[in-house]
């Protein structure tokens, strides 16, 4: 898998902010079993993130076996946090194959994931996982469940997608996520990790600003959209939305995505990345599994917002009637 780098706008926001300190950061792209580029001194002291790029398939042992690979792989390299995509653990071929592959927090898949954290050091982002719920029994529907755990394998917070993707798009096929999924009943608090505080997202989740500006101002400093964009949307909507939500919450952005094809009725776009809070691409990757790696500086986060401070401009009290869908 072949990576690129994207530096920062450097002369641009030194011009519209000369005392803003610009971070040089080291990143990069890596495939499994890859020597580490070289990282410049005067990056050490920030925490580097991994993000992990997979092709998921009916298979939940493989797709362990593969994303496994990767996080220790992220271990290896320095990382502190993994993330990984939505459907880490399966993308089965119909709703019926979904809902019989799927497995409670506390069923045999979280376990090696759990042990995994443990034996690696580092906190995953297990971006999400196909949930049987207390409810199951009532329902039998799952929840496309986030979960965050930390270096000792606990379970430290869990979000439930709020936003179900039902759309028919011309090319890509259907996609009723409903079908066999409940929405979530909230967000979840900025979770504090050794990368920051993380609002927890999923895919679809990121064309609704409402929820990545709530969870800025809850106090998240990296927001994370784990996904499976489609063909269609992934080349037209993936970079330009992922982009958006960090320049309007001041936050890196993080993305975890599916790639390749999983099988004959679906592929997914990939382009994995992190996003730094002007808006700039720090790190990606490209078409097939591998991971990318950056740096997280928060002191750049920081100094952006308070030399755009636009939170404080902010006037929630005009736009409340505007929030209703149009006529």
């Amino acid at each position: 898998m072949l990576g690129s780098i994207i530096r920062p706008p450097h002369q641009l926001l030194s011009l519209l902010c000369p005392r803003l300190r610009i971070p040089r950061l080291s990143v990069f792209c890596a495939q499994p079993r890859s020597r580490a580029m070289a990282v410049s001194s005067s990056s050490w002291d920030l925490p580097l993130v991994a993000v992990c790029q997979v092709t998921s398939t009916p298979d939940k042992q493989q797709n362990f076996q593969a994303c496994a690979e990767l996080v220790r792989e992220a271990a290896r390299l320095g990382a502190c946090l993994a993330f990984l995509p939505e459907a880490f653990d399966f993308i089965a071929r119909d709703p019926a194959e979904t809902l019989h592959l799927s497995e409670p927090l506390g069923g045999k898949l979280l376990g090696e994931y759990t042990q995994l954290a443990r034996e690696c050091g580092l906190w995953l982002s297990l971006g999400g996982f196909h949930e049987r719920g207390q409810d199951w029994e009532q329902t039998q529907k799952i929840y496309n469940c986030h979960v965050l755990l930390n270096s000792k394998g606990s379970v430290v917070a869990t979000y439930r997608k709020t936003h179900l993707c039902d759309v028919e798009l011309p090319g890509q096929g259907p996609m009723h996520e409903s079908n066999s999924t409940m929405p979530g009943p909230s967000l979840e608090s900025p979770v504090s990790t050794p990368a920051g505080k993380i609002g927890l997202a999923i895919c679809y989740d990121m064309r609704f600003p409402e929820l990545s500006l709530a969870l800025a101002q809850a106090g998240a400093e990296i927001l994370t959209y784990p996904s499976a964009f489609g063909s269609v949307t992934g080349p037209a909507h993936w970079e330009v939305l992922l982009r958006a939500r960090a320049i309007e919450t001041q936050c890196y952005v993080v993305a975890a995505a599916q790639c390749g094809r999983h099988h004959e009725k679906r592929a997914s776009y990939g382009h994995s990345m992190v996003v730094d809070p002007w808006g700039t691409v720090v790190a990606r990757c490209s078409e097939g599994p591998g991971l990318c790696l950056a740096r997280i500086d928060l002191s750049y986060l920081r100094q952006l917002r308070q030399h755009l401070p636009v939170f404080q401009h902010r006037r929630p009290d005009i736009y409340g009637s505007l929030g209703h869908p149009p006529s």
